[in-house]
C-alpha cells in the first residue's frame, strides 16, 4: 500500500465531537481516573527511567535545521563578589525551540484544509500562538499505563533500517512476544533503535531519514483506543513517506484523531530495564510546559517500573 489518501483515513478515524465541541485533550480522554490509578500499581521495583534527552548544544538538531539546539549560558557567575556575610548566587538563561529535543506535538501543531482538530479554524493561530488547542491545555500532563513496543529487540537487530515501515502485524507479534495485551488508555512507546543513529553518526544522519509507522498503525491506535504515542525517532512516521503526501500519519493522528505525539524519546535505557525485569509495561508520567499558545513543548518523560 502507499501513504496516499490520508483524508480518507482521517475521515474514518476522526474523533471530532466524540468528547464535545470544546474538547482540547483528544485521545488523552481515554486515560480515565480509574485507569490512571490502576496503572500506578505497575510500580513494583521502584526504578525510575528517564526518557528525555539533555537540553544542550549537542542535541539532535543539525546545524542547518529550522529548530536550533538549546543554548544555555550563565547570566551571573562566580566572577560576581559575594554579598555581605558571604552569600553568593549564580543565575543562567536557556534559549530553545520547544520542539528541538524530546518533545510533544500539541493539537495545534498540525492542520490541513484550513482546520485543526475538532474543526477549529487554522486562523485561530496567530503571531502570539494558538488561541485554541495551545499546549497549555495539556498542563495536567500524561500519566498512566505505558507500554514499550521494543521492535529491535523482538527482531534481533540493534536498530531498524531507515526504510523500515512498521506494520500493525509486527507490533502485534512484538507485544505477544513481550506478553503484553493492549488496553484502552495506553501510552504507547515505539522503539525503533533510531536514537542510536544520532549517537553513532550525529544529528544530520538522524534527522535526514527515519524508520517509522505508516497509516495502518493509526488504525491500530484507533482500534485499541490508545491515548498517546511516542517514538525514539524524530517524527514517528517513516521518512520519506510511502506516497506523494508529506507527514500523512501526523495529519491523521493530530488533526483527525486528536492524538498528541511524542518524539525523540530516549528509549535505550528503558529497553534494557524492561528486559531485565521481564516486563514491558510500567507507569508513565510526563508534563508539558505551560507555554501559552504553544504548538509543542519540551518533555521530561519518566517510566516507573
Amino acid at each position: 500500500m502507499t501513504e496516499e489518501g490520508f483524508r480518507t483515513w482521517g475521515s474514518r478515524l476522526s474523533n471530532w465531537g466524540r468528547w464535545g465541541a470544546d474538547d482540547h485533550r483528544g485521545t488523552l480522554n481515554w486515560i480515565t481516573p480509574e485507569r490512571m490509578a490502576e496503572a500506578a500499581g505497575l510500580i513494583r521495583a521502584g526504578e525510575a527511567v528517564t526518557l528525555g534527552l539533555p537540553l544542550d548544544e549537542h542535541g539532535p538538531q543539525p546545524p542547518d535545521g529550522v529548530r536550533p539546539n538549546p543554548v544555555h549560558r550563565m547570566t551571573r557567575g562566580t566572577e560576581v563578589p559575594p554579598e555581605r556575610g558571604g552569600f553568593q548566587w549564580m543565575d543562567d538563561v536557556l534559549t530553545l525551540s520547544p520542539q528541538s529535543a524530546t518533545q510533544l506535538d500539541a493539537l495545534s501543531h498540525v492542520a490541513y484544509d484550513g482546520l485543526l482538530y475538532n474543526g477549529v479554524a487554522i486562523d485561530t493561530i496567530g503571531p502570539a500562538g494558538a488561541a485554541v488547542h495551545g499546549v497549555e491545555t495539556l498542563r495536567d500532563g500524561i500519566h498512566g499505563r505505558g507500554v514499550l513496543i521494543d521492535l529491535p529487540r523482538h527482531l534481533g537487530v540493534d536498530r531498524l533500517r531507515p526504510e523500515h515501515v512498521v506494520t500493525p502485524e509486527e507490533v502485534d507479534a512484538c507485544l505477544a512476544d513481550q506478553d503484553v495485551e493492549p488496553a484502552p488508555g495506553d501510552i504507547v512507546l515505539l522503539r525503533t533503535g533510531w536514537m542510536r543513529t544520532f549517537r553513532d553518526a550525529g544529528a544530520s544522519a538522524y534527522i535526514s531519514v527515519e524508520p517509522g509507522v505508516s497509516l495502518p498503525f493509526a488504525q491500530w491506535l484507533f482500534d485499541h483506543r490508545s491515548a498517546f504515542v511516542a517514538s525514539d525517532n524524530w517524527g514517528l512516521e517513516v521518512v520519506p513517506s510511502q506516497g506523494s503526501e508529506n507527514m500523512p500519519v501526523h495529519c491523521v493522528l493530530v488533526r483527525d484523531m486528536g492524538m498528541a505525539i511524542g518524539e525523540m524519546f530516549d528509549l535505550e535505557t528503558l529497553s534494557e530495564a524492561c528486559a531485565r525485569h521481564g516486563r514491558w509495561e510500567f507507569f508513565f508520567s510526563a508534563h508539558p510546559l505551560q507555554i501559552t499558545g504553544g504548538t509543542g513543548s519540551p518533555l521530561e518523560p519518566k517510566a516507573f517500573l
